[in-house]
């Protein structure tokens, strides 16, 4: 986000041209990985990568994501409400990773439901708590929202307020670029995660199509572009919330009964509420930087999880350990640079024979 930001507030300005160049940068994205989905070409990348940098990545997401709550965005969110958001914290880390809180969980039905209601225990426990020491106020209204949809595409959509210059498309390409090495992240994290639950849910076929994901990609980017142009969502897995539904799912058939069943009761019973309660809405309203915190903290667990249990012996965990820094710390294509040269100096190129099951 901070990349799109900058290319759009700073080299434009006003609103009209700022939407359209998020027009330009959305379209000529989803043209290069529509390409990359036709060939092939995003499917091999990802498959060719060694394991040693794909667990760089993964680290470098990890590093990332508790970086910012910890030192970017501390004084926004966890210091504005500490103990909210460690209680919030604490609570999803033991329900969701903790051994002792899992085999409790097998003995009590009580501590199994609780845990079955996902990230809601951490939220309840930061609304209840937070008022009682001052750290959340409360603003509750009732109705139900009508969204203005129709005033924000006449404000966002190039069909009403213009295409973007073809001076604005050639500018985008770099950017497109980057966003496509950030997006190979997510592609990397996502599918590990996937990987790992697998190893348990030998029940279940799920078909890992990379060249599927990257036409999805594309149509989403596309038609997001036409009709409300905001780059830095569209394509970017909510990693916490993917592993939380990931975890229940390898407990087995009782818990979740198909991975496919689980994500859409997650998106399609939740959020839509969200949206459209007006109660719902103000009351999760100062909970925010709450759930941010939540979920970079709950994705930097799981992403040093996979992560480190991808190498096989000293040199490659250290080497994962300076790659997931190096991402961390620099900019994206310096970052992947010094991974490349790092695997290739320290490691080899480790690919793993088996790299995506059920996507040869």
């Amino acid at each position: 986000m901070p990349l799109i930001l900058a290319f759009v507030i700073g080299g434009y300005e006003d609103p009209v041209s700022r939407f359209q160049a998020m027009t330009a940068l959305s379209l000529v994205f989803a043209s290069l990985v529509l390409f990359l989905g036709i060939t092939g070409l995003g499917r091999r990348f990802v498959i060719w990568l060694p394991d040693t940098l794909k667990a760089g990545i993964i680290l470098g997401a990890s590093i990332a994501a508790l970086k910012r709550v910890f030192v970017d965005d501390a004084e926004r969110f966890l210091l504005e409400q500490p103990i909210a958001t460690g209680l919030a914290c604490a609570i999803c880390l033991i329900f969701t990773f903790s051994i002792p809180m899992q085999k409790l969980k097998e003995r009590s039905r009580f501590f199994f439901m609780l845990g079955a209601l996902g990230l809601l225990p951490g939220f309840l426990a930061a609304a209840i708590v937070g008022p009682l020491v001052g750290e959340v106020n409360f603003d509750i209204q009732w109705g139900i929202l009508v969204p203005p949809l129709g005033e924000a595409l006449a404000k966002v959509s190039p069909l009403a307020i213009g295409w973007p210059s073809q001076e604005m498309i050639l500018q985008s390409i770099p950017l497109a670029l980057i966003a496509y090495i950030i997006l190979f992240g997510d592609l990397v994290t996502g599918n590990e995660v996937l990987r790992d639950g697998l190893k348990v849910r030998k029940d279940e076929h799920v078909d890992i199509n990379l060249n599927r994901t990257h036409f999805s990609l594309s149509i989403r980017n596309a038609i997001m572009g036409i009709v409300a142009p905001f780059f830095p969502t569209q394509g970017a897995v909510w990693t916490g919330v993917h592993v939380i539904v990931v975890q229940r799912w390898k407990q087995g058939p009782k818990a979740m009964n198909s991975l496919h069943s689980g994500l859409a009761s997650y998106y399609l019973m939740g959020l839509p509420f969200i949206f459209f309660l007006l109660p719902l809405l103000t009351g999760l309203k100062p909970l925010l930087g709450v759930a941010l915190s939540l979920t970079l903290v709950l994705t930097g667990f799981a992403c040093a999880y996979i992560a480190m249990s991808i190498p096989r012996d000293n040199a490659s965990r250290g080497t994962v350990v300076l790659i997931g820094a190096a991402l961390a710390f620099f900019e994206p294509w310096m970052g992947l640079l010094i991974g490349v040269v790092a695997t290739l100096a320290l490691v080899g190129w480790d690919r793993s024979p088996d790299p995506i099951p059920h996507d040869e």
